[in-house]
């Protein structure tokens, strides 16, 4: 998925903030799950819902004001209750790889207790 960059996320040296970046992972991975009919809403319906347990990221370039990133957007793996999203970020004009990162979620219940992925979205996850 492509993030054009508005001053809005830039930082006082014209430089994406930091932080932002979750922010574009977060859409990310909503893309994704929603290109496999999995929707966050449907899910809080049914009981369930993911939440992050873990993220890192590591910064390889700047991207500033006015750029497009590129998100690619992948799992990585999935276990019983929680799974892993890679993130590769590249800018979209010169390719330049910007910063790669990656996301454990945990599904869980509505009393944030942790539960095994549903059979269902485990298969739309694998297709």
């Amino acid at each position: 998925m492509d993030i054009r960059i508005y001053y809005e996320d830039t930082d006082c040296g014209g430089v994406v903030y930091y932080a932002n970046y979750l922010r574009y992972f977060e859409r990310a991975r909503t893309e994704y799950l929603e290109a496999r009919n999995i929707y966050v809403k449907e899910c809080i319906s049914k009981g369930f819902f993911f939440v992050v347990a873990h993220q890192d990221i590591d910064y390889k370039a700047p991207a500033f004001y006015a750029d497009v990133l590129t998100i690619e957007t992948r799992i990585a793996k999935i276990s019983s209750a929680s799974l892993v999203f890679d993130y590769v970020v590249k800018n979209k004009k010169t390719t330049q790889t910007i910063a790669t990162a990656s996301t454990i979620l945990v599904c869980v219940s509505k009393d944030i207790q942790p539960i095994k992925i549903p059979q269902e979205v485990r298969e739309k996850l694998l297709s």
